[in-house]
């Protein structure tokens, strides 16, 4: 939601969905996508969607961020490998920009699988509270960083039909 506004107030339409709602890009110029990481990975369902939508992303400007790390405390350079692992794997996306960010961890959202693992005492959300350690600032800069780089793909688009 923050992205899509900051995008909006940069001058883009933006719809924001969830991948269950965005089954086709018909109609969109250009994709932003913002995933969590879990465990070190990207969320199947946010690899599947990427999968699923490879022909359409391959012909528009597109764009990435996440959430991975937990806490501020994390290392967020070390963690933002991640990403660019998961990218790795995915040779055929070209985004404009990438971006892994500290999120936010609330224990009460989890499935009930992953609660279980966070009782277990090696876990490292063993005991770890709610909580929010998103960097505003830095995403809202990534957002205009974002929109600066959709809009010269898009120029540099029409000035090649």
């Amino acid at each position: 939601e923050a992205v899509g506004a900051r995008l909006r107030e940069r001058g883009f339409d933006v719809d924001v969905k969830a991948v269950k709602q965005a089954s086709s890009l018909d109609g969109y110029d250009a994709v932003v996508f913002g995933t969590p990481f879990y465990l070190g990975a990207m969320l199947k369902e946010g690899r599947a969607w990427l999968e699923s939508q490879r022909a359409a992303l391959e012909t528009r400007p597109n764009a990435i961020f996440a959430f991975g790390p937990t806490s501020a405390a994390d290392d967020l350079a070390e963690t933002a490998k991640q990403l660019d692992k998961a990218l790795a794997g995915l040779t055929w996306l070209r985004p404009v920009t990438a971006r892994m960010f500290v999120g936010a961890y609330d224990p009460a959202k989890l499935r009930l699988a992953d609660r279980l693992l966070t009782k277990l005492p090696a876990s490292p959300l063993h005991g770890l509270a709610a909580h929010d350690d998103r960097d505003w600032d830095a995403i809202g800069e990534w957002a205009d960083k974002t929109a600066e780089a959709l809009g010269e793909a898009a120029v540099g688009a029409g000035a090649a039909r």
